[in-house]
């Protein structure tokens, strides 16, 4: 009996034995495998930012306008044809084209004379204008390869034909400064660098790795924001060059900024938080810029175009 007892003892102790090493090999299998997956995770999310890094970086043009390198993905006949297949979208989002052809024919000829008569004849973008239908809203925009909006409402804000060659030209220097086509080319770098986080943070739970992707979308859209700082002050001056250029005077742009500063004064965002910058600060930007230019006062030959505008778009404005 007592011999009986030892050996089933022993048994018990090799069963155990024998359960712990498998439990321990099946943890160490389990490491393995899970470290094998963390790295191949890695890998396939260092490929994505990679990829994403060197089709940015690697994707450069030289401005025929400004001489500026800039980093875009798309070529002007690209711009074009996007601006184009976007315009009738945009148009409806603010009640469509304003109703009126003799108004429309003036604002297209106002956008002509800042295109053929200064240096923005060099650009490849055949440019359209359109006066929007919407009154309520104070804006101008323009989409990648020549496409300008303006608003009824900020129509009607003008004081003359300066400050709605202003507005246009602001947006003119939008276009050629290909500043949609560089935004658009971050974005893409953007969504790279979040494909990258999302399969180097999943870790097979849904959840997880959803949350690191939507944490660099919300990065990724921060950064990507439409115009920011340096954009606006850069079609400002491109702006105020398009304006002298065509013989309008250039105090009708710091007169816009003072409308816009005006219309805004009952909650404008905080100037860090907004894509824009504040008008006021861009105002005394581009004072400085005239007196730089014109340090002997303003050539009389330069317009502000009031009766021309008193005659053709006030009367035909609500």
């Amino acid at each position: 009996m007592a011999g009986g007892a030892v050996e089933n003892k022993l048994l018990a102790s090799w069963a155990v034995a024998t359960t712990d090493s498998r439990l321990a090999q099946d943890i160490f299998d389990f490491g393995r495998r899970s470290v094998r997956k963390l790295l191949l995770r890695l890998l396939i999310g260092g490929i994505f930012a990679i990829f994403g890094l060197l089709n940015y970086y690697g994707s450069t043009d030289i401005n025929p306008v400004t001489g500026e390198k800039q980093r875009v993905q798309l070529s002007p006949q690209q711009e074009q044809v996007l601006g184009v297949q976007a315009r009738g979208e945009m148009a409806q989002q603010h009640g469509g084209l304003y109703p009126d052809e003799q108004l429309q024919a003036y604002v297209d000829a106002v956008g002509a004379d800042l295109i053929s008569e200064t240096g923005a004849r060099q650009s490849p973008y055949n440019f359209e204008f359109h006066l929007l239908r919407d009154a309520q809203t104070i804006n101008a925009f323009a989409l990648p390869g020549g496409q300008v909006f303006l608003t009824a409402g900020l129509m009607r804000q003008l004081d003359d034909e300066a400050q709605l060659a202003a507005v246009l030209g602001h947006e003119i220097g939008h276009v050629i400064g290909r500043h949609g086509a560089e935004h658009m080319a971050k974005q893409q770098l953007g969504v790279s660098l979040v494909n990258a986080v999302g399969v180097a943070a999943s870790d097979g739970e849904y959840g997880s790795g959803r949350s690191a992707a939507a944490i660099a979308q919300a990065v990724n859209q921060l950064v990507s924001l439409k115009y920011g700082r340096e954009d606006e002050l850069e079609s400002d001056r491109l702006g105020l060059q398009f304006m002298v250029e065509a013989g309008y005077d250039p105090r009708g742009i710091v007169e816009l900024m003072e409308i816009l500063e005006s219309a805004n004064s009952g909650g404008a965002p905080p100037e860090f938080f907004s894509s824009h910058p504040n008008p006021g600060n861009r105002a005394q930007e581009l004072v400085g810029m005239i007196n730089q230019v014109f340090p002997d006062g303003i050539p009389p030959q330069l317009e502000d175009g009031r009766d021309r505008f008193n005659k053709i778009a006030r009367p035909r404005l609500p």
